[in-house]
């Protein structure tokens, strides 16, 4: 090759790998390296119990995976409007007037592919650069990043477990400035399983009706895996909230359907025209065979009938173990949740403790790391959520499995001692 040649190479090798600065201010998820390690040793065969994920262990309902069927028979194959087929959102209009006391028309109704895509467009239709989006911690780790890639500052208010981990109003009131946008709630709560009284909710509501500019996200997507007597409340549904609440709902949770990827927001056409309008150079509209299951899914009566029920009655038969045996064990604190399927566990008294074999415990990372390599249990970090004392366990798994899983934590916590004194 020439001198003239190899310098042509070199300036053809020469790629500019800058990425926009947007994507580099989002950091990974937390969860994704602990995930990966679980997944690389039960492929080297060792029987990891991956207790990480939020995804039900039912299978979807037979009449949704029917429905579902049918569609592809009957040729439902191809694009529906960007928004959804009205058949479906007329189905949710009846749903959110029915359970929720939401008075909608399907015209402020967008479905998407999944909740999260939801989240994220209200996120980038509302949001202006500088804006601020205010979180309580425990988080859902997206919230924060997808602030982000709106170029919006993310303000994060802590709560405390003593507390269950629910927003206290006048913490609230006191970190509003005028850059504050947007109020991002989630009730049922992950990772924490909190559930937001209706008392509560309208405290909030005094709060944000003082503050024209402030309009609330309510992520809603765990509604209907709550356990009596816990209720839930929408916070669109609170005087004066329709007309500044963006309520996210879906279908993976509650009707075991994460693999058919659809979620819906409902609030005014003003807001909601512009997730649509994201939303046509996004992604179009929601698979149209999802969508006829959908329509199934709230055909099965109210909040989700028989099908949801029984595995809501799973549910809280494993949160009522777990709960009861990791309050026998030392050091721990153990806050009850009244929803979804997470325990959000304070492990904070093994910090500090050297582990035989392993190394120092330092945080939630390294704790879930010692789990993973000493117990076989691959549980998720509380640092992916905004509070590094606390370690989140799924409870989408069997009770057998469960039972298995405490086992193992129970035996690897038994060389190691709490740092510091109980009380």
């Amino acid at each position: 090759m020439s001198k003239a040649e190899s310098s042509m190479s070199d300036q053809v090798n020469k790629v500019d790998i800058s990425l926009s600065p947007r994507v580099n201010s989002v950091n990974p998820s937390k969860t994704v390296s602990i995930t990966d390690h679980a997944i690389a040793l039960a492929q080297a065969g060792v029987p990891v119990i991956r207790l990480v994920a939020g995804e039900p262990d039912f299978d979807t309902p037979a009449a949704i995976a029917d429905a579902g069927i049918n569609a592809i028979r009957e040729g439902h194959t191809r694009y529906t409007l960007n928004a959804g087929t009205l058949l479906l959102r007329t189905a949710i209009c009846n749903k959110l007037k029915e359970e929720n006391g939401i008075s909608c028309t399907p015209d402020d109704i967008v479905v998407s592919n999944g909740a999260k895509q939801c989240v994220l467009q209200a996120v980038l239709a509302v949001c202006s650069p500088g804006d601020e989006v205010i979180i309580p911690a425990p988080y859902w780790g997206s919230y924060p990043e997808m602030a982000k890639l709106a170029d919006a500052r993310p303000v994060i208010l802590p709560t405390l477990g003593s507390e269950d981990f629910l927003l206290d109003p006048k913490l609230l009131e006191s970190k509003i400035t005028e850059k504050s946008r947007l109020l991002i709630l989630c009730t049922p709560s992950n990772p924490t399983g909190s559930v937001y009284p209706k008392a509560l909710l309208e405290r909030i509501a005094d709060v944000v009706a003082k503050h024209p500019r402030l309009l609330v996200l309510s992520d809603e997507i765990y509604e209907h895996i709550i356990y009596a007597p816990a209720t839930h409340t929408s916070f669109a549904s609170l005087p004066g909230m329709w007309e500044r609440t963006l309520t996210v709902n879906g279908f993976s949770k509650a009707f075991a359907m994460t693999g058919w990827r659809l979620g819906y927001i409902a609030g005014p056409k003003h807001f909601v025209g512009a997730c649509n309008k994201i939303q046509a150079h996004f992604s179009s509209g929601a698979s149209s065979i999802a969508q006829k299951a959908g329509v199934a899914a709230l055909g099965l009566g109210y909040a989700g009938g028989e099908p949801v029920s029984v595995m809501v009655k799973a549910f809280r038969e494993r949160r009522d173990f777990l709960v009861k045996s990791f309050r026998e064990l030392e050091g721990l604190k153990v806050a009850e949740p009244h929803g979804a399927f997470y325990l959000f566990i304070d492990f904070s008294s093994y910090y500090g403790i050297e582990a035989e074999g392993f190394g120092k415990i330092e945080n939630s990372a390294s704790l879930c790391r010692y789990f993973l390599d000493k117990a076989q249990v691959a549980l998720a970090p509380g640092d992916a959520f905004g509070d590094d004392s606390c370690i989140r366990i799924s409870y989408a798994a069997s009770l057998t499995t469960l039972q298995a899983a405490f086992e193992r934590i129970k035996k690897a916590l038994i060389s190691l001692r709490p740092a510091v004194p109980l009380h």
